[in-house]
């Protein structure tokens, strides 16, 4: 109980002290309150001019549908059952999540930026037109090497050198870090919504529209790849039948001229028409079948295209996203204020350490 009684009056010296502590903390920051007001003043006024420095944000909003991958049956499902392989689909390498990455993918998004684009009646690059935004030629003068670098509207991404890939690099992190955003906001629903925002109205929608494009493309090729190869495989295998058979029919014509009017007994002279006409019958019968498999090949190529609908476009004026006045003011006062504060304790604390 002694020991019990001793530590009661310790817990309640140390409370007191740090109540006394804090008085005198306050009455300190309190003796320093036309600093701290000072720099709150001086710290909304430069919030304010940073609202009015600050370019507004654009933001151009796009989305599409995706095709159920599930969705078949029908004509394919019938030529199925008879062993008869139609293409289908590219899998599921490109399901819903799979296909919001590959918009943010590296591939694509240069792909975009090397985009043909009209501003003021003159066809430049995306890239160009997001490095004219961002006046990055102003300090490329100084260098040489980076005053001759130009991004021209579908070039040859192949054929870049090494200066020109570090451009595209930092064009792209720039772009997949802060202005691109790709989601799907329901996953029982097949809608995926894609935004671009930047300082640009017209980039913001280029960019968007572009990148969409170049997506869909990619998207429909690999996907109906396979249907695409089948079918031509079976128009070539056609043709070369349809050009057999032709072929065995004038073989069949000539025949039956060089045996006109042949004496009966020799039937040895009509083993070329009868072996040509033999050919005509099987040719006729593998040209049948081709057909209908080419046509049914046509279904499905038909069928695997296009994969995305476009639903919603981005439409001017594009939203718009401003640094607003009292937001400056509220918040410059505020970070001032405190960062004031902080720096005056900070100073006491190196200063009674000192002591």
């Amino acid at each position: 109980m002694e020991n019990m009684n001793e530590k009661y009056p310790n817990d309640e010296i140390s409370l007191k002290e740090l109540i006394e502590k804090g008085k005198e903390w306050y009455q300190y920051l309190l003796s320093k309150w036309k600093v701290i007001v000072l720099a709150g003043i001086i710290g909304a006024a430069l919030g304010l001019t940073y609202s009015f420095i600050k370019k507004p944000i654009y933001t151009a909003t796009l989305s599409f549908a995706l095709e159920d991958e599930k969705s078949g049956g029908g004509i394919g499902s019938l030529a199925s059952s008879f062993g008869l392989d139609l293409g289908g689909s590219g899998g599921g390498a490109f399901s819903a999540s799979n296909l919001i990455e590959l918009f943010k993918s590296r591939s694509m998004v240069e792909k975009t930026l090397l985009s043909p684009v009209v501003v003021d009646g003159k066809t430049i690059s995306l890239a160009e037109m997001y490095i004219q935004n961002n006046e990055w030629r102003k300090s490329w003068k100084k260098n040489t090497n980076l005053a001759k670098l130009d991004f021209l509207p579908n070039a040859n991404r192949q054929k870049f050198t090494r200066v020109q890939d570090s451009i595209m690099g930092t064009m792209y992190s720039i772009l997949s870090k802060s202005s691109l955003s790709v989601a799907q906001k329901d996953k029982k629903i097949s809608i995926i919504s894609i935004d671009v925002s930047s300082q640009n109205e017209l980039f913001s929608k280029y960019f968007c529209e572009a990148l969409v494009d170049e997506v869909s493309d990619f998207y429909v090729e690999t996907k109906s790849k396979k249907a695409r190869e089948n079918m031509l495989i079976l128009e070539r295998q056609t043709d070369s039948v349809r050009r057999e058979l032709n072929g065995a029919i004038t073989g069949v014509a000539v025949a039956n001229d060089n045996t006109f009017n042949l004496n009966p007994a020799l039937n040895v002279r009509r083993a070329p028409s009868a072996r040509r006409q033999v050919d005509v019958q099987a040719n006729t019968a593998i040209l049948s079948e081709l057909v209908k498999q080419t046509e049914l090949a046509k279904v499905s190529l038909r069928k695997e295209t296009p994969l995305i609908q476009v639903i919603d476009r981005p439409i001017l004026p594009l939203a718009k996203e401003r640094f607003g006045k009292a937001k400056g003011i509220v918040l410059g006062g505020f970070l001032a204020g405190f960062l004031t504060v902080l720096g005056l304790i900070v100073k006491r604390f190196l200063k009674e350490l000192s002591l």
